[in-house]
């Protein structure tokens, strides 16, 4: 029997940058592949090595939390790497777009809604939305959580930057439900 295998972009280990998990020590395992292609992603598409869920657990880091992530993890994540990752002692959280499913087992579940596509999940630990500009209205998304973020896009263009974070501030002081994520590895310089 053929053995599953994982097309995965990139392992790593660094801090988390955003989010409730902000600041904690983490391994990244960045999954290759998407079923939406946003401007603002940071995610090479091209690159990936097959990997299987064993030789994925032989490159964590010491850190007990490690980050599923993408590209859209729910493309490829399934119960065995799940399985895998707890029998290694792991935690995992997972970012998604939303709009698959995921796996059984995922122990923090946050979705980051990108305005694409139909959503397949109504409920998760957190709501992370990157907002885009002064017209986004990131209530639309209707998913129950237990923290809802808003997250400035970077655009690349300073005065941009600067004018959708004032925006995103002006949003969350009008809809308090909402809470300010800053991509604090991008502030620190880490991956």
């Amino acid at each position: 029997m053929k053995q599953t295998t994982y097309r995965v972009n990139e392992i790593f280990y660094s801090l988390q940058g955003e989010g409730r998990n902000t600041g904690r020590a983490a391994t990244f395992v960045r999954l290759a592949g998407c079923n939406l292609r946003c401007a603002f992603c940071d995610t090479d598409f091209t690159a990936f090595t097959e990997m299987t869920a064993a030789e994925i657990v032989s490159q964590l880091g010491k850190a007990p939390l490690v980050v599923l992530t993408g590209g859209e993890p729910t493309l490829q994540a399934d119960e065995a790497l799940v399985a895998a990752l707890h029998e290694a002692g792991k935690t995992i959280a997972m970012e998604s777009n939303g709009t698959h499913r995921p796996p059984e087992g995922i122990d923090w579940l946050t979705i980051s809604p990108k305005g694409k596509g139909t959503l397949a999940v109504s409920k998760a630990d957190e709501v992370k939305v990157v907002f885009e500009s002064e017209t986004f209205q990131p209530s639309d998304f209707g998913i129950a959580a237990d923290y809802y973020y808003l997250q400035p896009c970077d655009t690349g263009n300073a005065g941009q930057n600067r004018r959708i974070a004032q925006a995103c501030v002006d949003y969350i002081m009008s809809h308090p439900q909402w809470q300010l994520s800053l991509q604090t590895h991008k502030i620190l310089g880490l991956r």
